[in-house]
Formats: C-alpha cells, structure tokens, sequence
C-alpha cells in the first residue's frame, strides 16, 4: 500500500525531475489510497479558510489539494502553480473535466510562483524540500499575501517508512528556523497526519 505513497513523494531532490507524464503521475499522486494517510478534508477543514477565500497550492502537480480545494470553496479561487508545462496543460484540463471555473492553472518558475494577485493561503504539500534559495523564496513570497495571510507546509517527516529519499527530507525544525529567519512566525501546527508534518505560518 505505502508503494505508490514512495513513488509519489517527489524523484529526486532537484527542480528538473521527471514529471512531465501528467497521465503517469495523475495515477500515483491521485491513488485512492494515498487519501487514508493524506488525509485531505482534514487538512482542508484544519485550516479554516473563509468560503471566499484565495489560495495558492505551490506544486500542485495534477491537482490533488488543488481541486478538492476549488470544491470545498466554491466561493473562493483557488490557483494551482507547478513549474512542469504536461501539469500546467494536466489542471486546466482537469478544471474543465471537473467543472471547477474557480481553479486556475498557472505557469510559475522555481523562484517565483507568479501569483496574479495576493492569497489568503499560500500551500506547500511535499514541495518544500524541492525549493532553492529558500530564504530568498519566502522572503519575496510575503508580498504575495493579503493581510493576515498564511503559509501552510506539509511534507515527510524524516522518519516516515514512505517519501523521498531520508536525505533529501527536511526536519520541521529546520522549517521553522528558516521561515523564522525569513520574516513568518510559527501560526499553528497540526499532528493528525501519520507520516507529514503540517506546520501554518504567518509573516511577523
């Protein structure tokens, strides 16, 4: 069962990985039994979005948060960003299909996610290991939320039995020294899923 989840937590740690076969991919990341450990509804509701609010999922890849996220807030927008054209081509396509006019798919580069306006949530599922230039990356990406904004990282934790590879893993306690060292303070944290933390900031 935990196979797909190995597969799906990202090739290797560096921005040129091998994700340009949407179709391949939309069957790993999008396995039914990844939802059991994901726990995707309980992520969502956890951070208590307003019905219209703005959000960006960060590597969205084919959609998994992204599209339950339009869902759950039909009110809202909700802008699926990845840097791989196949996943950019992949969501739109998946809008259309799901009939989801309030997700929209964006072509953002490995510095610069390329918001077209600010967010009420900025989201970051098993990617932040894969940014460069991390400080820089949120020091910039402070100007991309609306007042009172939040930043939200989920990713493996580093004793976790599926995800990357252990040394391509980021302890939660180096996130939290560098998104302090950024400018954001830690705004919440939440302990229900197995094998991710799931850590909320807010910039200071």
């Amino acid at each position: 069962m935990l196979a797909a989840a190995s597969v799906a937590a990202q090739a290797p740690h560096d921005h040129r990985h091998g994700f340009g076969d949407a179709g391949k991919w939309a069957q790993v990341f999008d396995d039914p039994e990844r939802d059991a450990w994901q726990k995707p509804h309980q992520v969502i509701q956890a951070l208590a979005l307003a019905p219209d609010a703005i959000v960006a999922d960060v590597g969205a890849g084919t959609g998994y948060f992204a599209a339950r996220l339009a869902s759950m807030l039909p009110q809202g927008t909700v802008y699926a960003i990845d840097i791989e054209p196949a996943m950019v081509k992949h969501l739109g396509e998946r809008a259309k299909r799901e009939g989801l006019a309030n997700l929209q798919p964006i072509a953002g580069v490995a510095g610069d996610p390329r918001l077209p306006e600010k967010a009420d949530l900025i989201l970051f599922v098993d990617v932040y290991h894969h940014l460069e230039d991390r400080g820089r990356y949120f020091r910039n990406l402070a100007a991309s939320l609306k007042p009172g904004g939040r930043v939200a990282v989920i990713d493996f934790r580093l004793d976790s039995p599926n995800g990357p590879p252990k040394e391509a893993r980021i302890a939660p306690e180096r996130v939290k020294r560098e998104l302090a060292d950024a400018g954001y303070a830690l705004a919440g944290e939440h302990g229900f899923l197995p094998y991710q933390y799931f850590l909320v900031f807010r910039p200071r």
